[in-house]
């Protein structure tokens, strides 16, 4: 698809609605550094909110106190009127479920987030342990921060204490994530060049070091079914990993400069990559063919000149959870909003310095974390999502794409029309 000038089109372009902001208070040092905000989660039953603060703190907040907040008290300052209204839990746990505020000092600077909830008939794959330190029931929800030291520290929500300390990476910490399915497997990617699976129901134990990348990694990030893991990283590098067997399935070949972010779609079946080189790549992950291209520069930079201009360069990617919008950040201090079948964005809106976005767990809100402000640094900003009701088709497709890989679907006794609808081909 073609890219369009942001100077020209954007005009034309509705612009999101802010819903809020969490600012973050002032910095205790006097020095910049270490004030980014490189990580924003929401927990999968959408029951809280976290963001990397900077200096070493991550924040905690109950997301639907938050979302009160933001209608009572207007957009502004948030993190400050929330800090006074929220209960703070009890010391003895007697509140577990009851969601509260937590303020969490990591001990270093934090580059990553990834929330963790617990299925009990998901036993841990080390099946010969007859004691663990851990029983992590049906309510557990943990939280792993991955540092600059290379430390994994797990945290439990409920009460903000410290569980785990996993410490086999050596350098950066670059990002985290959960197997959707329950297990508490966790990946971590690093730029010690590995990806290193965990498995937390087995007292964090680590599993296995996956290799393959020939430089830093910036990003990981589970199929729905999580039984596959896509890797990026420096050097073009976009990898599929079989997580049963711990074992590459391909590489995926065509962005000219390093992948910074990637997810995949709600049925699994499209998978989304961001890179310096100034586009969004929409791939079909079964097959490994490139089905849509958004641009952020007009005309888009030919492989000679892969970076394009820096100012550019995208940061960051989200699926939404209808399987029909994507969202991206770029440094030229815009969030877009795009439709997977339309050559241009839906929605913008404004961000200066943006690192990180994330859509909520009910995909009505995008919140995108920031990198050195003049004034508010560390912070987070909330817009309203594009909003449409589904196709009855779309939903059909979404169905049988969850069960179905792009082989399967192609061998189908249906007209080829179809075929190429489910395939995300038109």
């Amino acid at each position: 698809m073609a890219s369009f000038p942001p100077t020209v089109n954007e005009k034309l372009i509705a612009r999101s609605r802010t819903v809020g902001e969490l600012l973050a208070p002032t910095s205790p040092f006097d020095k910049k550094c270490g004030r980014e905000n490189w990580t924003v989660a929401f927990a999968p039953d959408g029951s809280y909110f976290a963001w990397s603060q900077g200096h070493r703190i991550v924040k905690l907040v109950p997301w639907s106190q938050c979302l009160n907040n933001f209608l009572l008290h207007g957009t502004k300052n948030v993190a400050n009127s929330i800090s006074t209204r929220l209960p703070r839990q009890n010391s003895d746990g007697g509140q577990k479920n009851k969601p509260c505020e937590h303020i969490i000092d990591c001990g270093d600077i934090v580059w990553s987030l990834a929330f963790g909830s617990s299925v009990p008939e998901k036993q841990s794959r080390c099946v010969n342990i007859e004691w663990h330190r851990f029983k992590f029931g049906q309510d557990q929800l943990l939280l792993a921060t991955g540092l600059n030291n290379g430390r994994i520290k797990i945290w439990d929500v409920y009460t903000g204490k410290l569980l785990l300390n996993l410490m086999d990476h050596t350098e950066v910490v670059r990002d985290l994530t959960f197997a959707p399915d329950g297990s508490l497997i966790l990946v971590s990617a690093s730029r010690d060049k590995t990806l290193r699976v965990w498995d937390l129901k087995d007292d964090g134990n680590m599993m296995k070091v996956l290799r393959g990348h020939q430089n830093w990694v910036y990003g990981c990030a589970f199929s729905p079914d999580s039984s596959v893991l896509c890797s990026v990283g420096a050097s073009k590098a976009v990898f599929l990993w079989d997580m049963d067997k711990y074992s590459m399935i391909r590489k995926l070949e065509g962005h000219h400069n390093d992948v910074v972010a990637c997810e995949f779609s709600p049925d699994g079946a499209l998978l989304a990559t961001a890179s310096y080189d100034t586009r969004v790549y929409v791939w079909d992950p079964h097959i490994g063919v490139i089905l849509m291209e958004f641009g952020h520069l007009f005309p888009p930079p030919t492989p000679i000149f892969a970076g394009g201009a820096n100012d550019r360069w995208v940061r960051s990617v989200s699926f939404s959870h209808d399987g029909l919008h994507i969202a991206s950040l770029a440094d030229d201090k815009m969030v877009r909003f795009w439709r997977i079948d339309e050559e241009y964005p839906v929605q913008v809106a404004p961000l200066n310095n943006g690192l990180c976005c994330t859509f909520s767990t009910d995909g009505s809100v995008l919140a995108a974390g920031q990198v050195y402000g003049l004034t508010q640094d560390g912070s987070v900003f909330f817009w309203a999502t594009p909003r449409q009701v589904s196709s009855l088709q779309h939903l059909c497709r979404m169905a049988i794409r969850r069960v179905m890989p792009t082989s399967q679907v192609k061998n189908l006794p249906i007209p080829s029309k179809v075929v190429e609808f489910l395939c995300y081909q038109i």
